[in-house]
């Protein structure tokens, strides 16, 4: 197989989408890892396998209508599968290989069936200080922004995935690409105040196009940042409360083809009605629960 992803928006060729069986019990609240499934275990509201199942059938068909090859990870007992973005991610013609938290470790053997179709010196393993996770890295053709944590509490912080450490070992490895960091306010419990990844409040659509969630960047110099290189006209700013329902997590096909969650009315009418995309309105509401959506349960491998 050839690895080919430049950016989010391109024609999608080949993609791994994560796996919904045997995602085992309820994790108690002291194996969350993130401020949503917390939420969702003291709440009572965490998602159930069929239901999981359910949403993630309705996105593998979505991709198959546009032609997309998928692949699916083995399916492992008892564990949860379906953040397929956590684990690996492309860049260029290269995957690297996430260095996810420890708890999660044995999602990467499901791994085996994918990487056994690609060059083995096209995949990249991470130093162990190397943290970092899909989610996290957006591109956009030259340009690869990185959100980052990098306050002295990172390793207090369950919701701080991606470091510095990491940030300088991609510009190393890739230094035909210009890395830019973006730092993001993080929460272990409460969503409304955490951005867990990059791609939570920030992820270009279209043909320079935008979704952007100006509370979820630490720096306001970071959000001024995207503002001028997009153009205003360009960026659709969500709210935090759409921010919390992970309005910008959504999955583009192509330059004009969009999946999105079919409660996201706001964004989903001026995707269509202002930019003239075609969205694909799917359930995935169950799946937010568990702190990732639309573009998390993906890992593209090769876009046109």
């Amino acid at each position: 197989m050839n690895l080919n992803v430049k950016n989010e928006t391109s024609t999608l060729l080949a993609v791994v989408l994560g796996q919904p069986g045997s995602i085992g019990h309820v994790p108690t609240i002291d194996k969350t890892f993130d401020a949503k499934s917390y939420e969702s275990v003291v709440n009572g509201v965490y998602p159930t396998e069929e239901a999981i199942y359910k949403e993630m059938s309705a996105f593998e068909r979505i991709l198959l209508k546009y032609n997309a090859q998928v692949f699916r990870p083995w399916t492992l007992e008892n564990c949860n599968q379906v953040f397929a973005r956590d684990v690996a991610f492309v860049i260029g013609d290269k995957i690297i290989n996430c260095n996810i938290i420890p708890d999660r470790e044995d999602e990467k053997e499901a791994y085996e069936v994918i990487y056994d179709q690609i060059a083995y010196n096209k995949i990249y393993n991470l130093p162990e200080k190397a943290h970092v996770e899909g989610g996290d890295v957006v591109l956009m053709n030259d340009t690869v922004f990185v959100g980052l944590y990098t306050k002295p509490d990172y390793s207090q912080l369950q919701t701080a995935r991606t470091n510095l450490y990491a940030f300088n070992f991609l510009k190393e490895i890739i230094p035909d690409k210009t890395f830019i960091p973006i730092e993001l306010v993080k929460h272990d419990t409460d969503p409304r105040q955490c951005v867990l990844h990059l791609d939570c409040a920030f992820m270009p659509v279209g043909n320079g196009k935008a979704i952007l969630y100006k509370g979820g960047f630490s720096n306001p110099n970071d959000y001024f940042m995207l503002l001028e290189m997009f153009g205003r006209q360009n960026i659709f700013e969500i709210t935090q409360e759409e921010m919390y329902y992970m309005n910008a997590n959504v999955f583009s096909i192509s330059p004009t083809v969009v999946v999105s969650e079919q409660r996201f009315t706001r964004l989903n009418e001026h995707l269509e009605n202002e930019w003239g995309l075609t969205v694909e309105r799917i359930p995935y509401f169950e799946i937010s629960k568990m702190g990732g959506l639309l573009r998390c349960s993906t890992l593209p491998l090769v876009r046109e």
